[in-house]
């Protein structure tokens, strides 16, 4: 299993600055070469090429030549995945980056070494043992601030230890973040709009500092909530289903603003690599219909919240059982109900 940590750097800030705009060189150097195979016909350069015709040029540019490498491999992978012909170039407004080999990168106690530079870190937690991948690299945010982002590959726990036992079906919302179908709800945090009036001011004075300080704290706010609430969730139930619900589809609706402010999509991929990280079963279930079936006798009844039109109806009742439902205690648990016939494939003890 491949994880990312990230630690922040708290030195040699400056030599990182000359070294991003370095690397911006290399890579717009690579978008040059491109336009020119596309202007005289020749076939598109792939990464190796692209190492070819920056040989030699590490020590001039003051970058190691893995990190040169790792640009011109970057680039052509980026084209390709982006299909495109080129790409944008890299200037001024473009947040830093340095990219390196993974076999370059040294551990030293708290600190790492990479081409005879030491860079101590803000060490937030200890980095497990296992290969350093390629992919590892520094990057700096808006606020200018330096990270570490190491690629490395660590074990897992066999699933095979862990018995699917106590389950949970999650259904994600905006007035309630997620509903359980234990019947717990977890409430909207609203982040963004809590502070959308600080924001509002500092945009309308032209502090810009202080903007980026606010969305930086925007964004920490929300991924320490994602981070708490699916570590807990992964600790507490052997398997999660959660509802596959459209978050691009719905980010382009009048709903847009809560929908973003929620960060849907962010929350299911922690709650995946964190299921595989502790040998729970994750899976994400198809969540039509979830909201209008009745989880007590499986029927669809006549008369039940449809769609948009009745999204006031917050309770209704079965006509076919009369069980009363709360409708999003009740999507969870239909979502729990198809996630557990989809995991029930080759686990005996389901």
């Amino acid at each position: 299993m491949v994880l990312v940590y990230r630690y922040r750097v708290k030195s040699l800030i400056g030599l990182l600055n000359r070294q991003s705009r370095a690397c911006n060189f290399v890579w717009n150097f690579c978008n040059d070469r491109q336009k020119d195979a596309l202007r005289f016909g020749r076939p598109w350069h792939t990464g190796f090429d692209l190492n070819n015709l920056t040989k030699g040029s590490s020590k001039e540019l003051g970058l190691h030549s893995g990190t040169v490498n790792a640009v011109c491999e970057q680039y052509a992978k980026s084209r390709s995945q982006k299909r495109r012909p080129y790409l944008r170039y890299r200037g001024k407004k473009s947040l830093g980056w340095v990219p390196l080999k993974g076999r370059e990168l040294k551990r030293e106690g708290n600190a790492f070494r990479f081409a005879g530079n030491t860079f101590r870190v803000f060490h937030s937690r200890a980095l497990p043992e296992g290969k350093i991948k390629d992919g590892t690299n520094f990057s700096r945010n808006a606020r200018g601030n330096w990270f570490l982002n190491i690629v490395i590959e660590v074990d897992v726990v066999d699933r095979a230890t862990r018995q699917p036992l106590r389950g949970v079906g999650i259904d994600l919302g905006l007035k309630e973040f997620a509903a359980l179908s234990t019947g717990e709800k977890i409430e909207a945090q609203r982040i963004y709009r809590s502070m959308e009036r600080a924001l509002a001011t500092a945009q309308r004075a032209g502090k810009r500092r202080r903007v980026r300080a606010i969305h930086a704290k925007i964004a920490n706010r929300r991924s320490d909530f994602h981070h708490k609430l699916s570590t807990r969730l992964v600790r507490a139930f052997d398997y999660i289903a959660v509802g596959n619900v459209n978050a691009a589809g719905l980010s382009k609706t009048n709903l847009a603003k809560s929908v973003l402010d929620a960060g849907w999509s962010s929350f299911r991929t922690q709650l995946a690599y964190k299921a595989m990280k502790h040998g729970a079963w994750f899976d994400e279930v198809d969540e039509r219909f979830t909201t209008q079936i009745c989880s007590n006798c499986g029927a669809l009844p006549d008369e039940r919240p449809k769609g948009i039109v009745d999204l006031g109806v917050r309770e209704w009742t079965c006509s076919v059982c009369r069980c009363v439902h709360d409708r999003d205690t009740n999507a969870a648990l239909n979502i729990l109900r198809r996630g557990r016939a989809t995991l029930a494939v080759g686990i005996p003890v389901l």
